[in-house]
């Protein structure tokens, strides 16, 4: 269906793709993987005709469709969640939209003499609409959202109102409700609750048409791509097999590479060493010449391209008391809407609670109630004996001041801290080199939350609370978090939607439901066998 086929392309100085070769055919659900930077969100603007390729050529075959979702959605406002998501289905939205004015039109009081001509083409336009099925595509739309956790009120209000997460998971809805022949699909778990997230698995398995996504959610990669393709080095490989298999293949081609390049290496030192030794002497000058022509037409094996991996290890935490955090008797209401009734809860140390519930359950408003960020209405909400707590929340990437560079943002955190200390830590989170002289005002999303867990996790906390820490994190950096985390020795209390991150981690899981607040001993894949549901809002 689309075909890239020796492929050049350079961005200013960076070279992107060398002579670069992959496909994606009929029906094929394939992963995009590779560093950040590497190409992946040109790769697709080549696939949609945005961009071209510097050499060699981009094929689709006649008559498919794409659709691309990509993180720049740009301005939404002014009609509803339902009409935005329906524009994208073509002519239907069109005439939807006209239907919608006259409906306007006719409850007009100032339109009363225009009344009979209004009816006559209401009547025209209603029989169009139901010619191109559009009430059953209103229904389609409605059914989108809802899988992607709108309310009916989100639905039917304003888009424009919506923050940019949800403006994202509309211009989301646009493409699944379009069913085109292919998808490309950059970063379609970003801004997903946990819910969303597996409902949007289940539509994909199902969809009959191509996929071509990215994602940094290992679990929702695996679930979905049979084939890898991965940007590396200016090339394209194709793996055939899940994202986990990927992961197995590359690090045995590696291993193999490694064996060949030590090979070959010895086999060179070894025909150097005699064209050394016996140049100087004339009995053996025909043998050095044959030796010397032989070493000038082997083809040099390459060392296996080393991925920098990135490792965190906790200096030791001083210990807490064994009750961490109370709870008692909670009550916690915003206006006349309750979430928290004589809540009882407690986190002991060394357990690792993991918070579950649906959009505005109460899981950041229970971290807020632990951290003392606001207080209980009634009750008593407090810390333990010894404990030094870290807070991680969404707003903390905010606080970081814009002007400082990465460096001076760590250096006025620790300012006993040497300099060769923070520079060790700044790498660690991966700003390595120049990195660490950029200004925070400029930093990603992903380089903010990875500044800010630098700064709360180098002078040691033994209670962690993290509100979705992996929001924004790649896939190694995710890797290096969970990594570091099984290894801490203090309590944690979190809530997180990425389904690797929540498995790895907890051993206690706390459910908020509209039914109350359940405990469970076990972690999170106990949870799952326990309960039948992956999360809160689904039931299996």
């Amino acid at each position: 269906m689309i075909r890239l086929e020796n492929i050049s392309k350079q961005n200013g100085h960076q070279i992107l793709f060398i002579e670069a070769s992959a496909g994606l055919n009929r029906g094929e659900k394939v992963g995009l993987v590779g560093p950040n930077g590497a190409g992946k969100t040109t790769l697709f603007r080549m696939m949609t005709g945005q961009e071209e390729p510097d050499e060699g050529q981009v094929s689709v075959d006649r008559g498919v469709g794409i659709g691309y979702f990509s993180q720049d959605v740009g301005e939404m406002g002014g009609r509803s969640a339902v009409a935005e998501v329906m524009d994208g289905a073509g002519p239907v939205s069109e005439v939807a939209a006209e239907l919608a004015a006259l409906e306007a039109a006719m409850a007009d009081p100032a339109r009363a003499d225009d009344m009979d001509d209004i009816i006559q083409r209401y009547g025209e336009v209603q029989g169009r609409f139901e010619e191109l099925d559009g009430y059953a595509l209103e229904g389609r739309a409605r059914e989108t959202l809802a899988g992607l956790s709108f309310s009916e009120e989100m639905m039917d209000g304003d888009v424009g109102a919506l923050s940019g997460g949800w403006k994202m998971r509309v211009a989301l809805a646009r493409i699944l409700l379009m069913r085109p022949d292919v998808m490309l699909l950059d970063e379609p778990s970003n801004h997903l609750d946990l819910e969303s997230l597996i409902w949007l698995e289940h539509f994909l398995q199902g969809y009959e048409g191509a996929v071509m996504m990215t994602s940094h959610d290992r679990e929702f990669m695996n679930r979905i791509a049979t084939k890898i393709v991965e940007i590396d080095g200016g090339g394209l490989t194709t793996y055939s097999g899940d994202y986990e298999f990927y992961e197995q293949q590359r690090a045995l081609n590696e291993k193999q590479q490694q064996a060949q390049f030590e090979r070959q290496q010895a086999m060179l030192a070894k025909e150097i060493k005699f064209i050394e030794r016996f140049k100087a002497r004339a009995s053996h000058a025909s043998q050095v010449q044959s030796r010397v022509k032989k070493l000038d037409k082997i083809e040099r094996v390459e060392p296996p391209k080393r991925r920098q991996s990135i490792m965190f290890e906790f200096p030791a935490a001083p210990r807490s008391g064994e009750d961490v955090a109370t709870l008692k008797g909670v009550d916690k209401a915003y206006g006349k809407r309750t979430i928290y009734e004589r809540l009882d809860f407690q986190v002991r140390r060394r357990e690792r609670w993991c918070v579950m519930g649906v959009n505005g359950a109460g899981k950041s408003t229970l971290l807020k109630l632990v951290t003392g960020s606001t207080d209980p209405d009634s009750g008593a909400a407090g810390l333990g004996s010894s404990v030094k707590m870290g807070y991680f929340a969404q707003h903390s990437m905010e606080l970081l001041d814009g002007e400082e560079t990465v460096f001076e943002s760590l250096e006025s955190s620790f300012p006993q801290a040497g300099q060769g200390a923070l520079k060790a830590l700044a790498g660690c989170f991966g700003f390595s080199g120049d990195d660490v002289e950029k200004r925070c005002r400029v930093l990603s999303g992903g380089e903010k939350a990875r500044l800010v867990m630098a700064k709360m996790l180098y002078d040691p906390p033994n209670f962690l609370v993290l509100d979705e820490p992996t929001n924004h994190l790649d896939l190694a950096t995710k890797e290096m978090l969970i990594a570091a985390l099984s290894n801490f020795e203090g309590a944690m209390l979190f809530v997180s939607h990425d389904r690797r991150f929540l498995a790895a981690l907890s051993n206690r899981v706390l459910e908020v439901t509209p039914d109350g607040v359940h405990q469970y001993g076990g972690g999170y894949t106990e949870y799952v066998a326990r309960t039948g549901h992956e999360a809160p809002g689904l039931r299996e």
